[in-house]
């Protein structure tokens, strides 16, 4: 069983419906204690890093992550913000601390840095997948999938497999590091390659 945490800034009901659509069962758990009754976890996010952060500490969900993760060594995905909220910190909107789940930070596009294309980065993107992914088992190489967002992730930890993204710059797309993977883009609104990445998480 997955459970799809719900701390008041995911994308919850498309989550779950595309993993219904694959046959995967899956939960909305919105209680900490809730954690318990599922064998992997998926961390979803729309919107601003501190605020997300804010309401993992205000309902019990970041300890009890970070517990389940390091010491049960559940598997994690985080998606979109929540992969960004894996790593150490965020400087979105000021200085903010992750879940310190994976060595790395987030960083915000510049219209410098990217070579003036449009901040946001929206719409259909390829990833160039690591060796031996996990994720992208099954998967042709440099498929597309749907992007939205204005930060971007820089994986520090040299062990971690990475999948890289071109937007004016090359970024941080994918992450694994032993049972602990995330992706910027959305899986689950990202057709039949997004769907397989959702099905090879929770084959694990």
């Amino acid at each position: 069983m997955i459970g799809i945490i719900n701390y008041g800034m995911g994308n919850l009901a498309s989550v779950q419906n595309a993993l219904n659509y694959i046959g995967v069962k899956a939960v909305i758990v919105s209680e900490p204690h809730e954690m318990d009754n599922v064998k992997k976890i998926i961390l979803p996010g729309v919107g601003a890093f501190g605020t997300a952060i804010d309401n993992l500490k205000k309902i019990g969900f970041y300890n009890k992550i970070r517990e389940d993760v390091l010491v049960k060594n559940k598997p994690i995905i985080g998606i979109c913000l929540g992969m960004q909220l894996l790593l150490n910190s965020s400087t979105e909107y000021g200085f903010y601390e992750g879940l310190h789940l994976i060595e790395g930070t987030v960083d915000g596009f510049t219209t410098q840095n990217i070579n003036h294309l449009p901040i946001p980065h929206v719409g259909w993107n390829t990833v160039k997948p690591p060796e031996n992914s996990i994720l992208f088992k099954g998967i042709t190489e440099l498929s597309a999938y749907y992007f939205v967002h204005s930060f971007y992730c820089k994986i520090h930890n040299l062990e971690a497999k990475v999948g890289v993204t071109d937007y004016g710059i090359d970024f941080h797309s994918t992450v694994e590091y032993n049972n602990i993977f995330g992706c910027q883009f959305h899986p689950e609104k990202s057709q039949s390659d997004g769907l397989q990445i959702l099905k090879n998480f929770s084959d694990l």
